[in-house]
């Protein structure tokens, strides 16, 4: 296995099915530090940058609570508008990534152009952590969803999962090419003008990946041991900033309600959504025995706690 001192984690189409495991072994480890809400000192002497050029609650925060959590130090923008990386200038990520590495250890980046932090991994000389890449992948968000499944269920292996919503999305991206490396029949339920690319298509066959795609949720959610949604309404992942507006309502067949999972879901099957949703999961289901976001928002933090603690050197 490869070491992770020193690597970047652009995307998981990289990842071998012994280092998934790796990684959620780092993690049951740093799982004891976060539940005690008290922080270590494991990175006292690192220091972490962020460069978040889109907007981000969990990803962000998360990352940096990890930080915190083992005793680092955080600096960095959520906004690049506020800097001279996004503003009249528009710098390169050339010029910002060899400037970043001057002012910490590790670099956090969430761009809108698809490709900008393996663009930035080229020119660092510290390791790159992807944080969303407009349509591109979104690594550490499946890490914490397959970990949260592992956590819950005890296994990923003969697992049946049920993808609901918009397929071009970053996350989808990533769950494809990470449920490559286990036996986990994937069904995909989207709407036509948001379904599975042809590209993507053949990128999953080439993976292996045993996948189907259905045009209702009810169609599918019967054999679900695992429910993942995203919003099937949402803003385009390749601007930078976008404004508020009236938004659409999600049509009935990539819902999630309370009365679907009573009546069709497995009693032990997990819903995840990664956040922030729409009205595609209604606040009812919060209290549901299916639920698991809030758990799956815990294990985000754990999650980077794993990797910053590999990818820093202080965990083997």
């Amino acid at each position: 296995m490869r070491s992770f001192l020193g690597r970047d984690i652009l995307s998981l189409k990289e990842f071998e099915r012994n280092e998934f495991f790796h990684i959620f072994e780092v993690a049951d480890e740093m799982a004891p530090i976060a539940k005690s809400r008290q922080n270590s000192d494991m990175l006292k002497d690192k220091t972490m940058v962020t460069a978040f050029y889109q907007p981000s609650t969990r990803t962000r925060l998360a990352h940096e609570a990890a930080m915190h959590r083992l005793g680092g130090h955080v600096t960095g923008f959520s906004d690049a508008k506020m800097t001279r990386a996004g503003d009249w200038y528009q710098e390169s990520i050339k010029d910002t990534v060899k400037m970043l590495e001057f002012y910490g250890d590790v670099i956090v980046m969430r761009h809108f152009q698809q490709g900008a932090p393996q663009e930035a991994a080229k020119w660092a000389s510290v390791p790159i952590i992807n944080g969303g890449d407009g349509w591109g992948e979104h690594p550490t968000q499946i890490l914490t969803d397959l970990y949260t499944v592992l956590t819950e269920k005890g296994r990923l292996d003969g697992l049946k999962w049920l993808a609901v919503g918009d397929m071009r999305m970053r996350t989808m991206h990533s769950l494809g090419y990470a449920l490559s490396q286990f036996d986990c029949p994937v069904t995909f339920v989207a709407p036509p003008d948001m379904s599975l690319t042809d590209e993507f298509k053949a990128e999953l066959k080439q993976y292996c990946v045993d996948f189907k795609e259905a045009e209702h949720v009810e169609q599918a959610i019967a054999d679900a041991d695992v429910i993942l949604v995203e919003p099937v309404v949402q803003p385009d992942y390749t601007k930078a900033r976008q404004e508020a507006g009236e938004h659409g309502m999600t049509p009935a067949n990539y819902k999630i309600t309370r009365e679907l999972l009573s009546t069709k879901a497995k009693s032990d099957a997990i819903l995840l959504h990664s956040l922030p949703r729409m009205d595609e999961i209604p606040p009812d289901v919060d209290i549901t025995r299916w639920s698991r976001y809030w758990q799956e928002a815990f294990n985000g933090v754990v999650m980077r706690m794993a990797l910053l603690g590999l990818v820093l050197g202080a965990m083997e």
